[in-house]
């Protein structure tokens, strides 16, 4: 499979090189230069693979032969170690549990795919590679549990000073080894910023090298399908016509779940459903894309004015908002509204929503008011033990706390303090 840039389509990588640079030099996005199509057949026996085996089937075709079969599907099985329930919230309402893995977000899944992947084609290098993330919360504890101790590959982290949550900061802070913290005293944007101009700077190029773990990184975004095909094996026999609603920041996650769709999954609509920060929703209503500043949020991974990977659910529709349209429906909330339904769902439904997940649930039950026909399926992104202390008073005693979180309350932070500035950044890597 060759990728090309977003900027350049006449720029071509193979998967290989698209993974370890991350972005391309003209400070594209890759993309696929084919979409492939999965067989029928497998689509209408899903129920009968393995997650593993349909992880691999899934995700092949992307590859290629640059990953050998008994490798991928090692990759693959690492991955896919824990499981990805479905649980009924109400009526035609449906969650899908993407928190299960080792750091309770759903980014443990790309996380740990790219990890293998970049550790796959580190196997013989003697230059160690420079992971540069930028999170809005749960990237990057993902990121610094899929890479630890990862031979020959070094993790920078960029987070947003005081926009994380306690957990998601210990997360991120407390593994040392390989994984270095940068505590940015500004917004996920301003982190995001920084590490894009240090893709595009050639003498950081020349002092290491680099790779990106955000979601701009093909490794990280397309395993994200795996959860909407998942998720229709567990739902196809009694409900085949799904929405899928997804809480939205960068937009990498509903991206993947649009490029399951055009591989061939039957999905009859997808829902984004973000914060204040609706940059995306506005578009949607009026055509222009005008990114503001990023507003801190009860759903802070969801804090992001200019998502990347929107460029990308453009490219799948060629670039046409109409044909967009017809399968793609955009909504934004205020914290207020995410604390109210995170209360009323649990006092009428016993289920227990974490920020994001409120704000998926909003979305699907706006779209289905106009839809009875179909089900309804909310991504519920990460555990909401990790939003304890910004969560509603009245569910907040209510928040069960896994055993394995305990632990991580007592570590030791481990982050350098840095200004919202590129040369303060640059400065840093290069010493």
């Amino acid at each position: 499979m060759q990728y090309y840039s977003l900027q350049d389509a006449q720029h071509k990588a193979s998967f290989e090189t698209a993974v370890i640079q991350g972005i391309a030099p003209d400070k594209g996005l890759y993309f696929p230069a084919q979409i492939p199509s999965l067989d029928p057949e497998f689509i209408s026996q899903l129920h009968t693979y393995t997650d593993q085996e349909i992880g691999y089937e899934v995700i092949r075709p992307f590859i290629g032969d640059e990953i050998p079969e008994a490798a991928l599907k090692k990759i693959v099985n690492d991955t896919l170690h824990f499981p990805f329930p479905i649980q009924k919230v109400t009526g035609h309402t449906y969650a899908l549990e993407l928190f299960h893995g080792p750091t309770l977000a759903f980014k443990d899944v790309g996380a740990r795919f790219m990890a293998g992947c970049l550790g796959y084609f580190r196997r013989s290098s003697s230059r160690p590679v420079t992971v540069l993330v930028a999170t809005s919360g749960d990237t990057g504890g993902a990121v610094a549990s899929g890479f630890y101790n990862v031979p020959g590959v070094d993790v920078v982290i960029l987070y947003p000073s005081k926009k994380v949550s306690t957990l998601q900061e210990k997360q991120l802070t407390t593994l040392g080894g390989n994984i270095r913290a940068l505590e940015v005293q500004g917004t996920f944007d301003d982190c995001q910023r920084m590490v894009k101009s240090a893709f595009l700077d050639a003498e950081i190029q020349s002092h290491r090298q680099l790779t990106s773990a955000n979601s701009i990184n093909v490794a990280r975004w397309l395993p994200q399908m795996f959860y909407y095909f998942l998720a229709y094996k567990q739902m196809k026999a009694a409900h085949p016509r799904l929405v899928f609603a997804v809480p939205s920041g960068n937009f990498g996650n509903i991206c993947a779940g649009m490029m399951a769709a055009a591989i061939g999954l039957p999905v009859s609509h997808f829902v984004a459903a973000t914060n204040v920060n609706d940059t995306v929703p506005r578009f949607m209503q009026n055509g222009r894309y005008e990114p503001g500043k990023a507003v801190p949020t009860l759903s802070n991974a969801m804090d992001v004015a200019d998502p990347s990977n929107f460029v990308r659910v453009l490219q799948l529709f060629g670039n046409s908002l109409p044909a967009l349209k017809e399968k793609f429906t955009a909504y934004a909330y205020t914290d207020k509204d995410t604390a109210r339904t995170m209360e009323q769902v649990w006092k009428e439904h016993h289920y227990m929503l974490d920020p994001h997940g409120a704000v998926g649930y909003l979305g699907l039950q706006q779209f289905l008011a106009d839809a009875p026909e179909l089900t309804g399926v909310f991504l519920e992104t990460a555990h909401p033990v990790k939003f304890e202390d910004t969560a509603p008073k009245a569910v907040r005693d209510e928040i069960h706390t896994p055993p394995r979180v305990m632990s991580l309350y007592g570590r030791e932070k481990n982050a350098t303090l840095l200004p919202a500035d590129y040369d303060a950044f640059k400065n840093w890597l290069m010493r």
